[in-house]
């Protein structure tokens, strides 16, 4: 577990997820945010479902879906950005998940969560609540992080895994950043891609094109961020061009490559 740390009124504990929700769990921490004034943020969408069990001052949200203002919520994948507020004292723990791994918690069809935010109560009704008065009186954040780790194990464990051909289909656009053809990953399994969409839409949240966008964005954050040119980026990411490149990053973001990550990027 590492130990806390403090930023932009921001301090929060960090911690591996146990074994068995490893495959399931990609991020676990525990956080207090103290702000005095109103703390306003756009956040890209990442390959992930990120699920909050807060308590105190509530999160404005403004995404496709309109504007929520909520202490606790799950966001299903999106394929652009949510703008927040943050402000007062609000204390939590954040989850991000893989979709599966949301399927498999949530019990209920992903497509219902593209491109939005509700409450946690909406989709997990009374553990939900339960799990959040349970968070709030732990003494302090290890202590909230090991409690959570704990319940999501067992209603993951619970619950029946997803099917196994969408969690391969997943897998080959991750493995591939989002670069194989739809088409392709069909044939392979022996689907038209008709009946591919219908089953991630079901368990992913996201048309699988969606998904290899948002996947083909993060290589390429990532890449902008280690320093590669605009250029290059876009062509080891599986961009036509740099144009295309930017049209995408101004859906997801809602900036330039550049403006998004202005350094070390270089133009190419």
């Amino acid at each position: 577990m590492n130990d806390a740390v403090v930023a932009e009124g921001l301090t929060f504990t960090e911690s591996d997820p146990g074994a068995f929700l490893r495959p399931h769990v990609t991020h676990l921490s525990a956080y207090t945010e103290r702000h005095a004034d109103p703390m306003v943020q756009r956040r890209p969408p990442f390959a992930g479902v990120v699920m909050i069990f807060g308590f105190g001052a509530p999160l404005a949200l403004s995404g496709p879906e309109g504007s929520r203002l909520l202490a606790s919520f799950a966001g299903g994948l999106h394929d652009t950005y949510v703008d927040t507020t943050t402000a007062g004292i609000a204390e939590g723990v954040q989850v991000n998940l893989t979709p599966l791994g949301a399927r498999r918690l949530l019990g209920v069809p992903l497509r219902e969560l593209a491109n939005r935010v509700v409450s946690l109560e909406e989709v997990l009704g009374g553990w939900a609540t339960t799990t959040i008065e349970r968070l709030a009186e732990a003494p302090g954040r290890a202590a909230r992080i090991a409690l959570l780790d704990e319940a999501l194990s067992g209603r993951i464990g619970e619950a029946p895994p997803p099917d196994p051909r969408v969690g391969w289909a997943w897998q080959r656009l991750v493995a591939t950043r989002g670069t194989v053809s739809v088409a392709s990953i069909a044939a392979e399994l022996g689907w038209s891609s008709r009946h591919l969409v219908s089953r991630f839409h079901d368990q992913v949240g996201l048309a699988p094109k969606a998904a290899a966008r948002v996947l083909r964005f993060e290589h390429a954050t990532g890449r902008l961020r280690s320093g590669m040119s605009l250029a290059d980026t876009a062509a080891v990411c599986g961009y036509y061009d740099q144009a295309h490149m930017n049209r995408d990053f101004r859906i997801m973001a809602g900036a330039t490559p550049r403006e998004l990550v202005p350094s070390p990027c270089v133009i190419g």
